[in-house]
C-alpha cells in the first residue's frame, strides 16, 4: 500500500450529504436572485411604458388643443371683405344628412355669407345630389326665399348628375333651374324602409323579448310584426310630408309646371325631359350662367367644408370615446 493512499481521508456519507446540502442551497440562492432581477426588469418596464403612455396622451391633448385653436381660425369661411363683381356659388353635394356637408345648417350659413358679400350678383347653388331628409330640405327651401326678400338677388340652381328627391326639393325654390340634358331630376315622392325578419324568426324557432310602455312604441322594429294601423299611421305621415313637397314645389315653379299625371309619382326624369314638363328652365353650367345669365364671370365658392383640423377632431374625439368606453366594459363591477 501507498504511504499517500494511507494519509488520504476517506469521504463518508455525512460528508456526501453535505456537499449536496449546499449546492442545493447555492442552487436555490441563484433561482431567487434570478427571479428577483426578473421582477425587477418587469417593473422597469412597466414604468418605462406607463412613462410611454403618459406621453403619448399628453401629446394628444396637445395636438387636439391645437386642432381646436386652428378650427377656430381657419374654418373655411369666406372673408367678408368688399370684392369685385362675381357669381357666389354654394355646393349642395351627396345625401343631404343633418351631420353632413349638405347639411341646413351648413348650406344656410353659406347662403348667408355669399348673398352678404357686397361683390355678389347672384347665388348659383350647384347640386348633385340624391337626395336625404326632408327636413333638411325644407328649412334650405325656407331660408332661399327669406335670403332672396333679404338681399334682392337672385338664386338659381344648375343641376350636375343629379337634383332628386330632396335636393329637387330646395332647387324648386329657386328663380331657374339648369340642367344638362342628361341630369336625373324629379323623384317627388317620400319614402320609408327597412326590414322585417319575423317570418324568418319563426323558421329558425327565435323569440323576440322586447318590452315597451305603449303598444305602439315599437313598431318598426324589423324583428316584431306590424300591425294594419300601424301600417296606416306610417303612411298617413308619408302622404301628409309627400302633400307638403308637392306644394313646395307648386309655389316654386308656378304655372312653368306642365303637370303630368306622374309627376308627383316619384318618378324621376331625365334633363330634357324636365324642361319639357317645366320642373327646369334652361341648360346651363356653372360657367355659361355666369358669364351669360349673372353676367360675372369671376366665380367664388362659399361652400362650407369640413377641413383638416375637424377631421382630426372628431377622429380624436371618437378615439378618446371609443376607449373611454372599453375601459368601462372592462372595469371591475360594483358590488
Amino acid at each position: 500500500m501507498n504511504s499517500n493512499d494511507a494519509e488520504r481521508p476517506v469521504a463518508t456519507p455525512e460528508d456526501a450529504t453535505s456537499a449536496v446540502s449546499a449546492a442545493s442551497d447555492a442552487a436555490a440562492a441563484g433561482g431567487e436572485r434570478q427571479t428577483r432581477e426578473r421582477r425587477a426588469f418587469a417593473a422597469l418596464e412597466e414604468q418605462r411604458a406607463a412613462r410611454r403612455w403618459r406621453t403619448a396622451v399628453r401629446l394628444g391633448w396637445l395636438l387636439f388643443f391645437v386642432a381646436l385653436a386652428w378650427m377656430f381660425y381657419s374654418n373655411g369661411a369666406v372673408p367678408k371683405e368688399p370684392s369685385i363683381a362675381h357669381t357666389a356659388v354654394v355646393e349642395i353635394k351627396g345625401e343631404i344628412t343633418s351631420d353632413g356637408e349638405a347639411s341646413a345648417a351648413q348650406v344656410v350659413a353659406a347662403m348667408r355669407d355669399a348673398l352678404e358679400d357686397s361683390g355678389s350678383r347672384a347665388l348659383v347653388l350647384l347640386i348633385n345630389s340624391p337626395g336625404g331628409s326632408p327636413v333638411q330640405a325644407g328649412i334650405i327651401n325656407d331660408e332661399i326665399a327669406r335670403l332672396r326678400a333679404q338681399h334682392g338677388k337672385p338664386i338659381y340652381a344648375v343641376v350636375e348628375e343629379s337634383c332628386a328627391s330632396a335636393a329637387y326639393y330646395i332647387a324648386a325654390a329657386t328663380d331657374r333651374i339648369y340642367v344638362d340634358k342628361a341630369s336625373i331630376v324629379g323623384s317627388i315622392g317620400v319614402l320609408m324602409d327597412g326590414f322585417g325578419f319575423t317570418g324568418l324568426m319563426d323558421k329558425l324557432g327565435i323569440e323576440r323579448r322586447l318590452l315597451t310602455a305603449g303598444k305602439n312604441k315599437g313598431f318598426l322594429d324589423p324583428f316584431s310584426p306590424q300591425t294594419e294601423a300601424q301600417r296606416a299611421h306610417a303612411q298617413t305621415m308619408l302622404d301628409q310630408i309627400h302633400a307638403q313637397f308637392i306644394a313646395a314645389v307648386k309655389k316654386g315653379r308656378g304655372d312653368r309646371l306642365k303637370e303630368h299625371p306622374d309627376m308627383f309619382s316619384g318618378l324621376f326624369w331625365t334633363g330634357q325631359q324636365s324642361i319639357e314638363l317645366g320642373l327646369a328652365d334652361a341648360y346651363g353650367t356653372l360657367d355659361s350662367v355666369a358669364r351669360d345669365v349673372v353676367h360675372a364671370e369671376d366665380i367664388v365658392d362659399y361652400t362650407r367644408r369640413e377641413n383638416v383640423a375637424e377631421r382630426l377632431v372628431k377622429r380624436f374625439g371618437a378615439a378618446v370615446g371609443e376607449g373611454a368606453a372599453r375601459a368601462l366594459r372592462t372595469a371591475p363591477p360594483l358590488r
